[in-house]
């Protein structure tokens, strides 16, 4: 039997859910909740296996709200509940390990597959949901790639060592020299105003950039 509570602010869809779950002999609800404050007061006792969270709720700390969860309970999975109309939580919520991320009007069989799908070690997300996220992560490696300047040789060697090769693999990779190599990380780090390569690997890593 899997154990689901859900947060949701909205009283009508709360109690939806909560009948849409009841319908699955998999599925046990354990536990629903209007507040952030009162899941995560509760999710030590209930022990639940999935939470089904509204990311469009009024959630002043949605964010430290799911670190909190995952704290109390490790072993937690996490499906966000989106309208698409919350950019900046959709990504923050990515970025913290959740296991699902669907829209609020997925069907009743597709919420519960969801469930059952990450019970069972899965990750989902709406193919809608997806493209936003592609779209968004790619504008984003644009962004960076216009803020810093960087040349599509720049790049192409910046990708390798973020790969994990050698200066003399690059070389050997792109057909220049080892000095040429150097010339061009020298380059890169001025751009990126660095002065490692740890600090340029995660400023790409965290920007995106490559």
């Amino acid at each position: 039997m899997i154990k689901v509570i859900v947060y949701d602010s909205s009283d009508e869809r709360r109690k939806g859910l909560t009948s849409l779950l009841s319908l699955s002999p998999n599925i046990l609800c354990v536990g629903s909740f209007d507040t952030c404050q009162e899941a995560i007061g509760q999710v030590g006792f209930l022990m639940p296996d999935i939470l089904l969270l509204d990311i469009d709720a009024p959630l002043a700390t949605c964010i430290e709200g799911i670190q909190k969860i995952k704290q109390l309970n490790p072993t937690i999975k996490i499906i966000v509940e989106t309208s698409l109309e919350e950019d900046s939580r959709i990504f923050d919520t990515l970025s913290i390990g959740i296991e699902g991320l669907i829209l609020k009007n997925a069907s009743a069989e597709k919420i519960i597959q969801n469930i059952e799908d990450v019970f069972n070690g899965g990750g989902v997300m709406s193919p809608t949901v997806a493209l936003k996220v592609m779209n968004y992560f790619n504008s984003k490696k644009n962004q960076a790639n216009a803020e810093y300047g960087l040349t599509n040789r720049e790049k192409e060697v910046l990708k390798h060592l973020a790969d994990g090769l050698s200066y003399k693999m690059i070389a050997g990779e792109l057909h220049i020299s080892y000095f040429t190599v150097n010339a061009h990380i020298k380059k890169i780090y001025e751009k990126l105003q660095v002065h490692s390569l740890g600090e340029a690997l995660a400023l790409t890593i965290n920007k995106n950039i490559v």
